[in-house]
């Protein structure tokens, strides 16, 4: 028997703009225990990543701990998806320190380095994202995503990871962190090693192994939590930081975050605006897909739109708590389906104990190395930087390979919010490009299938029709690839051995048609007719046919030269081509 719990039905009303409201009635209380264990295991993980993930953002490691309090609960009441974890993530980290930073500078803040003024200006931002994400949730905007081209995401996101990880290697080593864009920093961390804290490297190094290790002797063991209490306690057992200078995370304030509202400039927040946008195209195309990921595997449903939503609150709250930026990680979900969580129960179970460990064990972190901190993030990103995603991009599509390289050097030599830009530029670029190049097609009959007709390179099986060429274009035709698909039936034409006497448009594929496609049709039209070819249309659509008589179109082209199909137009050119055919 199947429960309302497994079948998820659409949320109507109220359910449908707080979705707890709708599946927590309906839950079947059997999952609550594989849940509360997912959920424990769960903290195991999102307690040390988000503590690690804090400083890269450039923040106090409690940062990290306030965004999982605001993020996990707001996520649970008000997200879609059972097996998402909204949290702090390297990414976010990333696009927030580089974000602020360019903000501080564009806005020649004062007390730049103070750490209550970054404070701010970070809160800020995560405020005016979350903004950015309730206006596109409002505008019901979950489809932005589709305009990020995968191969550009996947550059960016490795360039990112390889960010990260270099930007912890002055902590792993216990030198200054150099400036510079990534190549720089590498160089530069190359250059003082000669001034390393070995102990330090020592610590780091064992922590690093420990976390690719633990999981293979035993992959229920929370290696993230069994590497942080093990270094704190071998901290304090051995005194690391008075004796041998390795640095501390040091004293943390025990207790909930109160909530205060970031004081800054008007101005500031205006220039926030548009890296805010960046990051929602950026987290946001990363959570929906890994959203997506596991509703298909596991069969329910996510809603794109209040997925924004649920960012969105998700990040208001964060930036009233001091919080860093939250947005669904692929990391913290696996970890949470590999758990055999059925439900968003396990995130509000790893919300209470984060609860209990803001109050009461913040006072144990003081003693925790720095450098250990640094290998959970590099293990965190490690896994993106050993994928193969653009080499095996690289045999699939040379194109989309360069793009993905553009993202990726975009990161690494300029800087995460110019490569975020290069990212997204390069993606429209590639939309413009995949459209102002599209597939035509010349048909020919399928053989032993009556009225079917398909590309005749794909199936040389195919029978072409003689004298008529049937032309199909497998896009939109529009601006910016009208002339080019102009000049590809040319040249489809100037191929044939014998000129045809006329030419099939099987415009099934087009639902609409703008003012330059007009033109150069009629252009096109003029040009055949003086060839003494004939122009023919088939299966056009109602818009499309309506717009071809206010423009003058199908005046030029003939109201019997639209057929209602391809076959049509063809027995009605060149009935003996189908005379076999029924």
């Amino acid at each position: 028997m199947t429960t309302a719990a497994q079948t998820d039905e659409k949320a109507t009303g109220i359910g449908r703009f707080i979705p707890v409201l709708s599946w927590l009635p309906r839950y079947d209380r059997s999952w609550l225990t594989v849940d509360i264990i997912a959920g424990l295991t769960l903290w195991g993980l999102v307690v040390p990543e988000a503590m690690a993930y804090a400083g890269i953002a450039g923040l106090p490691p409690q940062a990290g701990l306030y965004t999982l309090l605001a993020a996990l609960l707001v996520y649970a009441l008000l997200g879609t998806s059972r097996h998402l974890v909204v949290q702090a993530t390297s990414a976010t980290a990333a696009l927030l320190a580089s974000s602020v930073a360019a903000a501080l500078v564009a806005t020649a803040a004062a007390n730049a380095s103070d750490p209550a003024t970054y404070q701010a200006y970070a809160s800020a931002f995560v405020l005016v994202t979350g903004l950015v994400f309730l206006g596109a949730g409002l505008a019901r905007l979950g489809f932005i995503t589709q305009f990020l081209s995968k191969p550009v995401m996947d550059g960016f996101v490795m360039g990112l990871a390889i960010f990260v990880a270099v930007g912890q290697l002055n902590k792993l080593f216990g030198v200054e962190k150099p400036a510079g864009n990534t190549v720089e920093k590498l160089l530069g961390i190359i250059r003082e090693l000669p001034e390393a804290n070995w102990v330090a490297f020592a610590v780091g190094a064992a922590a690093l192994a420990l976390l690719f290790l633990l999981p293979r002797w035993n992959k229920k063991l929370p290696a993230g939590l069994v590497v942080l209490f093990g270094a704190i306690g071998l901290s304090a057992l051995l005194d690391l930081h008075g004796r041998y200078g390795v640095e501390i995370v040091g004293t943390l304030p025990q207790g909930l975050p109160t909530l205060t509202f970031p004081q800054v400039p008007i101005t500031t927040y205006l220039a926030m605006v548009l890296p805010a946008i960046g990051v929602l195209l950026v987290a946001y195309s990363e959570a929906l897909g890994v959203a997506h990921e596991f509703a298909e595997k596991h069969g329910y449903e996510v809603d794109a739109n209040q997925e924004l939503n649920a960012h969105a609150v998700a990040n208001l709250v964060s930036a009233l708590f001091g919080g860093m930026l939250a947005a669904g990680s692929m990391s913290a979900s696996a970890v949470k389906e590999g758990a055999g969580a059925r439900s968003q129960v396990t995130n509000l179970v790893t919300w209470v104990v984060t609860i209990i460990t803001v109050l009461f064990l913040t006072p144990l972190f003081a003693t925790l190395p720095e450098a250990v901190l640094a290998a959970l993030i590099i293990h965190a990103v490690w896994h993106i930087i050993a994928s193969r995603k653009l080499q095996k991009l690289r045999l699939a599509s040379r194109v989309e390979f360069w793009f993905g390289v553009l993202a990726l050097a975009g990161v690494l030599l300029v800087d995460v919010l110019e490569g975020m830009i290069i990212g997204v530029v390069a993606s429209l670029i590639f939309v413009v490009y995949k459209s102002s190049r599209p597939h035509v097609s010349s048909l020919g009959r399928v053989p032993g299938v009556p009225g079917a007709y398909s590309d005749l390179t794909r199936h040389p099986e195919n029978i072409p029709v003689p004298g008529v060429l049937i032309v199909r274009l497998d896009g939109q035709f529009y601006y910016a690839n009208a002339l080019t698909v102009r000049d590809r039936v040319k040249a489809m034409i100037a191929d044939m051995e014998t000129p045809p006497r006329a030419v099939i448009f099987d415009a099934a594929s087009q639902d609409q048609i703008d003012v330059t496609g007009t033109d150069v049709l009629k252009s096109l039209l003029k040009e055949l007719h003086g060839k003494g070819i004939d122009v023919y249309v088939a299966e056009v659509h109602a818009p499309v046919l309506e717009y071809g008589r206010q423009t003058g179109l199908l005046e030029a082209l003939g109201e019997d030269h639209v057929f209602p199909t391809v076959d049509a137009a063809v027995r009605a050119l060149a009935p003996t081509a189908v005379s076999d055919q029924p």
